[in-house]
């Protein structure tokens, strides 16, 4: 059996600790560093500093893939049209399924590697994708639309251990991973230096006010252009002689307006997906859901028909954002996922 891994390296400790566990599990460890954009601050050349101490400790080499053109026509400017568009991107996902086990586990298999490893807190069993057990940092939200065909070649070594105690590893394994550990984590969206608007105003000019709506489409209040509003905002726009906190529930691009409403305005009850990833074949069944990341998984009934998912929550959501992501799990495993048309 050819026990050659190859582990994608971001100068992370995650992927770091990674690396060891497997080299130490009798793993024939190779690392490979995605160059995803051309930042000239720097970025890439502390990031390869650090692999490049954590390889000499390890005494294992490692590649440079350099995908700077594939993530910008396909993450990069989705991510600037999502907002332009006035839906809600999530880039990791997307990134997840095209890039890093996409194009990145084609270079490790090119490369004689049966699989391919990261630092991802998760866990897959070859057919499925389960939360970790660390819940606080699990990812199998953001693997849930990659290739079923991928799973049997991906390893997550650190599926079932805490962040805090691959933190206190690293820092006395050596000093080449200490250095890792004292420096500030990573933010979840690598291109994003400070916030998203940033990114968008370099190739639009968002700045520009509007009028904010009520339910029934009259004037109520100004805001500063519709791209700096996602679903469920409370901030940042002017609702006249307004007592109760307001929120945003529509974004209209077209004529620049964004329509607000109270806390009961932001309640979903149904939602329709596209764009499925299943690791299932059922096509009615009951499941629970979650319907972005940081939220709780709510029970509901899936009836998939003519390749859309229509969903009907058990109970109600709010701040649901066409353009997430809906993920389908049976407990702590993965069953699929749909992108977010619609909600009602």
């Amino acid at each position: 059996m050819n026990k050659k891994v190859m582990v994608g390296m971001s100068g992370g400790i995650d992927s770091s600790v990674t690396a060891y566990m497997l080299q130490k599990d009798g793993y024939e460890v190779e690392g490979v560093y995605l160059k995803l954009h051309n930042r000239t601050d720097g970025y890439h050349e502390r990031n390869l500093g650090y692999i490049e101490d954590v390889a000499k400790f390890l005494n294992i080499k490692y590649h440079i893939l350099d995908l700077a053109d594939k993530f910008t026509a396909e993450i990069y400017d989705y991510f600037v049209e999502s907002y332009l568009e006035g839906t809600t991107p999530n880039p990791c996902v997307k990134c997840n399924k095209q890039i890093k086990f996409g194009a990145m586990l084609k270079f490790a298999q090119d490369q004689g590697s049966s699989y391919l490893a990261t630092g991802h807190y998760a866990k897959t069993d070859g057919k499925f994708f389960y939360e970790a057990d660390d819940k606080t940092k699990d990812q199998s939200y953001f693997l849930s639309q990659v290739d079923k065909v991928a799973l049997p070649f991906m390893m997550f070594p650190l599926s079932t251990y805490k962040k805090e105690d691959i933190v206190k590893f690293g820092a006395e394994l050596d000093s080449a991973y200490k250095r890792i550990t004292e420096k500030n984590e990573s933010q979840e969206i690598c291109f994003v230096e400070t916030v998203y608007t940033d990114v968008i105003k370099k190739h639009s000019n968002i700045d520009r006010p509007g009028k904010v709506l009520d339910e029934e489409g009259n004037v109520v209040g100004v805001h500063k252009g519709y791209a700096h509003y996602t679903i469920g905002k409370r901030r940042g726009f002017t609702v006249y002689g307004a007592h109760d906190p307001h929120f945003v529930t529509k974004l209209n691009p077209k004529d620049n307006t964004i329509t607000v409403g109270k806390k009961e305005a932001l309640e979903v009850n149904e939602v329709v997906g596209i764009n499925l990833n299943m690791f299932i074949d059922d096509i009615d069944f009951d499941c629970t859901v979650k319907l972005r990341y940081r939220s709780t998984s709510i029970p509901c009934h899936v009836k998939i028909e003519n390749k859309k998912a229509y969903i009907t929550l058990k109970e109600a959501a709010f701040g649901v954002a066409a353009g997430q992501l809906a993920v389908f799990y049976d407990g702590q495993k993965v069953i699929g996922s749909a992108w977010i048309e619609e909600t009602k």
